[in-house]
Protein backbone atom coordinates (compact mmCIF):
# COMPACT_ATOMS: atom_id res chain seq x y z
CA UNK A 1 0.00 0.00 0.00
CA UNK A 2 1.82 3.59 -0.61
CA UNK A 3 0.66 6.82 0.79
CA UNK A 4 -0.45 8.66 -1.65
CA UNK A 5 -2.54 7.80 -4.91
CA UNK A 6 -4.72 9.69 -7.07
CA UNK A 7 -7.72 9.55 -4.47
CA UNK A 8 -6.00 10.59 -1.29
CA UNK A 9 -2.08 12.65 -0.56
CA UNK A 10 -1.86 12.06 3.15
CA UNK A 11 0.45 14.91 3.49
CA UNK A 12 -2.71 17.22 2.40
CA UNK A 13 -4.52 15.46 5.68
CA UNK A 14 -4.61 18.28 8.53
CA UNK A 15 -6.99 16.44 10.90
CA UNK A 16 -8.48 13.14 11.10
CA UNK A 17 -11.67 12.74 12.69
CA UNK A 18 -13.27 9.52 14.37
CA UNK A 19 -16.18 7.33 15.16
CA UNK A 20 -15.87 6.10 18.36
CA UNK A 21 -18.44 3.58 18.90
CA UNK A 22 -17.06 0.44 17.09
CA UNK A 23 -14.08 1.68 15.51
CA UNK A 24 -12.02 3.31 18.47
CA UNK A 25 -14.26 1.55 21.25
CA UNK A 26 -15.09 -2.24 21.22
CA UNK A 27 -19.00 -1.93 22.43
CA UNK A 28 -20.03 -5.40 21.18
CA UNK A 29 -17.72 -7.10 24.23
CA UNK A 30 -17.83 -4.91 26.36
CA UNK A 31 -21.60 -4.43 26.86
CA UNK A 32 -22.07 -8.02 26.43
CA UNK A 33 -20.05 -8.82 29.52
CA UNK A 34 -21.39 -6.04 31.42
CA UNK A 35 -24.89 -6.66 30.82
CA UNK A 36 -24.57 -10.19 31.88
CA UNK A 37 -22.54 -9.07 35.02
CA UNK A 38 -25.26 -6.74 36.23
CA UNK A 39 -28.23 -9.22 35.32
CA UNK A 40 -28.13 -11.01 39.05
CA UNK A 41 -28.02 -14.46 37.12
CA UNK A 42 -30.38 -13.77 34.70
CA UNK A 43 -27.91 -13.68 31.94
CA UNK A 44 -24.81 -15.83 31.97
CA UNK A 45 -21.66 -13.86 30.82
CA UNK A 46 -20.80 -15.06 27.37
CA UNK A 47 -24.19 -16.62 26.42
CA UNK A 48 -26.08 -15.68 23.48
CA UNK A 49 -29.02 -13.72 25.54
CA UNK A 50 -26.05 -11.82 26.97
CA UNK A 51 -24.98 -10.75 22.98
CA UNK A 52 -28.41 -10.85 21.77
CA UNK A 53 -29.31 -8.43 24.48
CA UNK A 54 -26.02 -6.11 23.48
CA UNK A 55 -27.05 -6.48 20.14
CA UNK A 56 -30.88 -5.20 20.40
CA UNK A 57 -29.49 -2.22 22.35
CA UNK A 58 -27.04 -1.05 19.78
CA UNK A 59 -29.96 -2.06 17.11
CA UNK A 60 -32.23 0.26 18.52
CA UNK A 61 -29.55 2.76 18.58
CA UNK A 62 -29.16 2.87 14.89
CA UNK A 63 -33.04 3.33 14.58
CA UNK A 64 -32.96 5.87 16.96
CA UNK A 65 -30.39 8.07 15.31
CA UNK A 66 -31.35 7.73 11.78
CA UNK A 67 -35.07 9.06 12.96
CA UNK A 68 -33.55 12.01 14.61
CA UNK A 69 -30.80 12.62 11.93
CA UNK A 70 -33.70 12.96 9.06
CA UNK A 71 -35.57 15.76 11.32
CA UNK A 72 -37.50 13.26 13.49
CA UNK A 73 -38.62 13.45 17.32
CA UNK A 74 -35.82 12.30 19.66
CA UNK A 75 -33.04 13.63 22.31
CA UNK A 76 -29.56 14.54 20.87
CA UNK A 77 -28.03 13.57 24.26
CA UNK A 78 -27.19 10.00 23.63
CA UNK A 79 -27.37 8.87 27.60
CA UNK A 80 -30.96 9.99 27.77
CA UNK A 81 -31.19 7.87 24.24
CA UNK A 82 -29.58 5.00 25.40
CA UNK A 83 -31.58 4.60 29.00
CA UNK A 84 -34.92 5.10 26.71
CA UNK A 85 -34.23 1.97 24.18
CA UNK A 86 -33.45 0.01 27.53
CA UNK A 87 -36.46 0.94 28.60
CA UNK A 88 -38.25 0.21 26.03
CA UNK A 89 -36.94 -3.29 25.07
CA UNK A 90 -37.49 -4.17 29.00
CA UNK A 91 -41.45 -4.10 28.13
CA UNK A 92 -41.31 -6.70 25.55
CA UNK A 93 -41.74 -10.05 25.82
CA UNK A 94 -38.14 -11.51 25.85
CA UNK A 95 -36.82 -9.44 28.39
CA UNK A 96 -39.59 -8.49 30.54
CA UNK A 97 -38.03 -10.95 33.10
CA UNK A 98 -35.04 -9.03 33.73
CA UNK A 99 -37.05 -5.82 33.81
CA UNK A 100 -38.34 -7.46 37.49
CA UNK A 101 -35.18 -7.43 38.93
CA UNK A 102 -33.69 -3.90 37.68
CA UNK A 103 -35.12 -0.99 39.16
CA UNK A 104 -33.62 2.82 38.86
CA UNK A 105 -30.48 2.40 40.43
CA UNK A 106 -30.08 -0.32 37.84
CA UNK A 107 -31.17 1.16 35.05
CA UNK A 108 -29.07 3.84 35.72
CA UNK A 109 -25.88 1.56 36.20
CA UNK A 110 -26.49 -0.08 33.23
CA UNK A 111 -26.78 2.98 30.69
CA UNK A 112 -23.30 4.11 32.54
CA UNK A 113 -21.94 0.90 30.82
CA UNK A 114 -21.62 3.25 27.64
CA UNK A 115 -19.40 5.49 29.85
CA UNK A 116 -16.67 2.86 30.11
CA UNK A 117 -16.25 0.96 26.92
CA UNK A 118 -12.62 -1.55 25.99
CA UNK A 119 -10.10 -0.20 23.54
CA UNK A 120 -8.79 -2.19 20.63
CA UNK A 121 -5.62 -3.60 21.23
CA UNK A 122 -4.27 -0.68 18.27
CA UNK A 123 -6.17 2.43 19.61
CA UNK A 124 -3.66 4.08 22.18
CA UNK A 125 -0.73 3.13 20.48
CA UNK A 126 -1.50 4.30 17.03
CA UNK A 127 -3.71 7.10 18.00
CA UNK A 128 -0.74 8.38 20.06
CA UNK A 129 1.72 8.02 17.05
CA UNK A 130 -1.13 9.51 14.88
CA UNK A 131 -1.51 12.73 16.97
CA UNK A 132 2.09 13.77 16.12
CA UNK A 133 1.59 14.44 12.59
CA UNK A 134 -2.24 15.49 12.42
CA UNK A 135 -4.89 16.55 14.72
CA UNK A 136 -6.89 13.77 15.85
CA UNK A 137 -10.16 14.66 17.34
CA UNK A 138 -13.61 12.49 17.85
CA UNK A 139 -16.52 13.37 16.15
CA UNK A 140 -18.79 10.70 17.37
CA UNK A 141 -23.01 10.38 18.30
CA UNK A 142 -21.91 10.19 21.85
CA UNK A 143 -23.02 13.37 24.12
CA UNK A 144 -19.88 15.40 25.44
CA UNK A 145 -19.80 14.26 28.77
CA UNK A 146 -20.00 10.56 27.51
CA UNK A 147 -17.14 10.98 25.25
CA UNK A 148 -14.91 12.87 27.71
CA UNK A 149 -15.22 9.56 30.29
CA UNK A 150 -14.48 7.28 27.87
CA UNK A 151 -11.44 9.14 26.82
CA UNK A 152 -10.35 9.54 30.22
CA UNK A 153 -11.00 5.90 31.36
CA UNK A 154 -9.29 4.34 28.50
CA UNK A 155 -6.45 6.83 27.98
CA UNK A 156 -7.43 8.05 24.86
CA UNK A 157 -5.17 11.37 23.43
CA UNK A 158 -7.74 13.19 21.44
CA UNK A 159 -6.76 16.31 20.39
CA UNK A 160 -10.74 17.61 21.14
CA UNK A 161 -13.89 16.29 21.22
CA UNK A 162 -16.62 17.09 18.63
CA UNK A 163 -19.99 15.35 19.86
CA UNK A 164 -22.84 15.52 17.24
CA UNK A 165 -24.93 16.70 20.30
CA UNK A 166 -23.47 20.34 20.38
CA UNK A 167 -24.78 20.67 16.61
CA UNK A 168 -28.18 19.18 17.94
CA UNK A 169 -28.45 15.94 15.49
CA UNK A 170 -26.58 13.09 14.95
CA UNK A 171 -24.18 11.32 11.96
CA UNK A 172 -25.15 11.24 8.73
CA UNK A 173 -26.61 14.11 9.47
CA UNK A 174 -24.36 16.97 7.02
CA UNK A 175 -24.77 18.99 9.28
CA UNK A 176 -22.59 17.46 12.34
CA UNK A 177 -19.43 16.84 9.66
CA UNK A 178 -20.21 20.66 8.16
CA UNK A 179 -19.84 21.81 11.55
CA UNK A 180 -16.88 19.88 12.38
CA UNK A 181 -14.97 21.19 9.73
CA UNK A 182 -16.26 24.96 10.49
CA UNK A 183 -14.66 24.82 13.90
CA UNK A 184 -11.29 23.51 12.86
CA UNK A 185 -11.25 26.66 10.21
CA UNK A 186 -10.12 23.69 7.67
CA UNK A 187 -11.66 23.29 4.29
CA UNK A 188 -12.88 19.45 3.82
CA UNK A 189 -10.59 18.04 1.66
CA UNK A 190 -8.07 18.81 4.41
CA UNK A 191 -10.48 16.37 6.71
CA UNK A 192 -10.09 13.02 7.04
CA UNK A 193 -12.83 10.62 8.26
CA UNK A 194 -12.21 7.40 10.18
CA UNK A 195 -14.86 5.19 10.77
CA UNK A 196 -15.30 0.97 10.62
CA UNK A 197 -19.17 2.24 9.19
CA UNK A 198 -20.14 2.76 5.39
CA UNK A 199 -22.92 4.29 6.54
CA UNK A 200 -20.56 7.10 8.07
CA UNK A 201 -17.88 7.43 5.45
CA UNK A 202 -20.04 7.94 2.59
CA UNK A 203 -21.86 10.82 4.83
CA UNK A 204 -18.58 12.18 5.44
CA UNK A 205 -17.37 12.12 1.63
CA UNK A 206 -20.98 14.10 0.70
CA UNK A 207 -19.34 17.38 2.20
CA UNK A 208 -15.93 16.72 0.94
CA UNK A 209 -14.12 14.59 3.34
CA UNK A 210 -11.74 12.14 2.44
CA UNK A 211 -12.62 8.79 3.79
CA UNK A 212 -10.50 6.14 5.82
CA UNK A 213 -12.28 2.95 6.89
CA UNK A 214 -10.88 0.38 9.06
CA UNK A 215 -12.21 -2.92 9.58
CA UNK A 216 -13.40 -3.92 13.27
CA UNK A 217 -14.97 -6.78 14.74
CA UNK A 218 -19.14 -7.34 14.62
CA UNK A 219 -19.47 -3.80 12.69
CA UNK A 220 -20.76 -3.45 9.09
CA UNK A 221 -21.30 -7.16 9.12
CA UNK A 222 -25.12 -6.42 7.16
CA UNK A 223 -23.17 -3.87 4.90
CA UNK A 224 -20.70 -5.89 3.86
CA UNK A 225 -17.95 -5.51 5.40
CA UNK A 226 -15.49 -7.75 2.77
CA UNK A 227 -16.87 -5.42 0.41
CA UNK A 228 -15.11 -1.79 1.28
CA UNK A 229 -12.62 -1.13 -0.92
CA UNK A 230 -10.72 2.06 -1.82
CA UNK A 231 -10.38 4.22 -4.96
CA UNK A 232 -7.75 2.69 -5.81
CA UNK A 233 -9.27 -0.71 -6.46
CA UNK A 234 -12.69 -0.07 -7.73
CA UNK A 235 -14.32 1.18 -4.05
CA UNK A 236 -16.09 3.45 -2.19
CA UNK A 237 -13.58 5.03 0.29
CA UNK A 238 -10.07 6.47 0.22
CA UNK A 239 -7.66 4.76 1.91
CA UNK A 240 -8.16 1.03 3.42
CA UNK A 241 -6.15 0.24 6.74
CA UNK A 242 -6.20 -2.63 8.91
CA UNK A 243 -5.76 -0.84 12.13
CA UNK A 244 -4.78 3.00 13.64
CA UNK A 245 -1.23 1.82 13.24
CA UNK A 246 -1.29 0.98 10.07
CA UNK A 247 -2.98 4.73 9.10
CA UNK A 248 -0.12 6.15 11.88
CA UNK A 249 3.03 4.39 9.88
CA UNK A 250 1.05 6.00 6.56
CA UNK A 251 0.87 9.04 7.45
CA UNK A 252 4.31 9.34 9.38
CA UNK A 253 6.10 8.22 5.97
CA UNK A 254 4.08 10.25 3.91
CA UNK A 255 5.08 13.29 5.48
CA UNK A 256 8.68 12.35 5.20
CA UNK A 257 8.59 11.56 1.68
Amino acid sequence: MTSTNEYLDLREIDACLFDVFGTVLNWHSTVARQVARLSKGLLLEGSQDAIDFAEEWRAGYYVYVKRVSQGGQGTSNADIMHREILDDMLTTPRWSHIAEVWGESDREDLTMIWHNLDAYQDTVPGLTELKCHVNILALSNGNFRLLLDLAKNQGIPWDGIFSSEMFGSYKPNKKVYQSAAYHLSLPPQKIAMVAAHKYDLLAAASVGFKTIYVPRPAEDLREGRESMRSKEDGGEVDLVVKDFEELARLIRDARQS
